[in-house]
């Protein structure tokens, strides 16, 4: 099954404190042409997660966009009371009213406003494991070949259409040049035997030169190797993955015996049946170019 070079997949895993989110859009390149997005902490990374999409996706300009999401209400601040600290500041506190004459009871609060009894700092977030982002990527690799095999399923199902429609265009042209053959015939013969009751020419080069003629004229290899270059071309289609090069150098070998065969006709009606072929063939190129 062929593969589109048009793809997109998108896949999240959640953790306790984080979101991991990956996100993989494919589109048209002759060649692998890789861009990706990935938080800082990830860097080093940035060629595994090359590798990984290399070993799958294989063809297309892939751009991978990698988010991580920290939960900040799940990160619960850390509150340290140094009780030893509290307790000589009370302690301190209290000997000091009563020189002042002061409540017991206003101490605890100032004691507890003293510097470095209470520390409190932010939680580190949960980080999520290597494990855990491989596994995310992986999932939206699988789902852009899956769009990917989606679109492929179409664009095979285009090309069945257009070789069909070159295959009757060569049955017609096939059709169409026995009555051609028929006429030359007929044209020659008149003409041979208009110039041998005029003139008496070399016959061996007369000969020579009807061949010749006769051999510009004849279309019979063309029309063999083109139904040979179709057949090869559907079996490349139903037999072979990853073949958008290989059928693009095939549909140039299918374009080249239909010009030829347009070219050696000389008949109006093959002729209009060439450039109908013509036209399949260039919406065949058009849809190879999206085909890995």
């Amino acid at each position: 099954m062929q593969q589109s070079m048009t793809g997109f997949g998108r896949s999240e895993y959640s953790g306790r404190q984080f979101l991991i989110k990956c996100e993989i859009k494919t589109l048209n390149s002759k060649f692998f042409d890789f861009s990706a997005k990935i938080p800082k902490e990830l860097n080093e990374k940035e060629t595994d997660i090359r590798t990984m999409v290399s070993e799958t996706l294989k063809r297309g300009k892939i751009m991978l966009t990698l988010e991580i999401d920290t939960d900040s209400d799940a990160v619960q601040p850390v509150v340290h009371v140094d009780e030893k600290l509290f307790l000589a500041y009370h302690k301190k506190f209290r000997e000091l009213g009563r020189l002042a004459n002061a409540k017991d009871e206003d101490f605890i609060k100032i004691a507890l406003q003293a510097p470095d009894v209470i520390k409190q700092r932010e939680a580190q977030a949960e980080e999520p494991a290597w494990e855990d982002v491989r596994k995310t990527i992986r999932e939206s690799i699988e789902k852009c070949v899956n769009f990917r095999k989606s679109e492929g399923e179409l664009l095979e199902s285009k090309l069945n259409e257009y070789t069909r429609n070159i295959r009757k265009g060569l049955k017609t042209i096939a059709q169409s040049d026995d009555k051609r053959t028929r006429n030359i015939r007929a044209k020659l013969e008149r003409s041979v035997k208009e110039i041998r009751d005029k003139v008496r020419p070399d016959e061996n080069r007369f000969e020579q030169e009807l061949i010749f003629y006769l051999e510009r004229l004849d279309i019979s290899e063309e029309k063999i190797r083109l139904a040979q270059h179709l057949n090869y071309f559907d079996e490349i289609i139903h037999k072979e993955a990853a073949a958008g090069k290989k059928l693009g150098f095939v549909a140039q070998e299918i374009g080249r015996e239909i010009n030829t065969i347009g070219s050696k006709a000389n008949d109006a009606g093959i002729q209009r049946t060439v450039v109908e072929m013509k036209d399949e063939l260039e919406r065949i190129k058009e849809q190879i170019m999206n085909i890995i």
